[in-house]
């Protein structure tokens, strides 16, 4: 994956969680760099996880460890495709 260096203005006292060392530490912080543009439906989860040269199961788990949920759900939409699922399950299939 080819990398670009870019220059951007931050108040001093971010400087040291943004300016980090370490594959890790660079993953977390590019991948939390693009998750605003996956969180408003700009990019998806696939596609976040191409740009970062990561398998997309890698880039949900990273997320999960951070307590960030793959699935954006209340309960009530959760209820509601629950019984739409029951609905169309129940229905036969000539």
């Amino acid at each position: 994956m080819t990398m670009k260096q870019i220059e951007i203005n931050v108040p001093e006292a971010v400087v040291p969680y943004a300016n980090v060392e370490g594959e890790r530490a660079v993953l977390l912080r590019n991948a939390m760099l693009l998750y605003p543009y996956i969180k408003n439906d700009t990019i998806s989860h696939g596609k976040a996880a191409e740009m970062l040269g990561i398998p997309k199961m890698e880039l949900i788990e990273l997320y999960g460890s951070l307590g960030i949920a793959y699935f954006d759900m209340t309960e009530e939409e959760l209820a509601e495709d629950l019984a739409t699922l029951n609905k169309v399950g129940s229905v036969a299939v000539c």
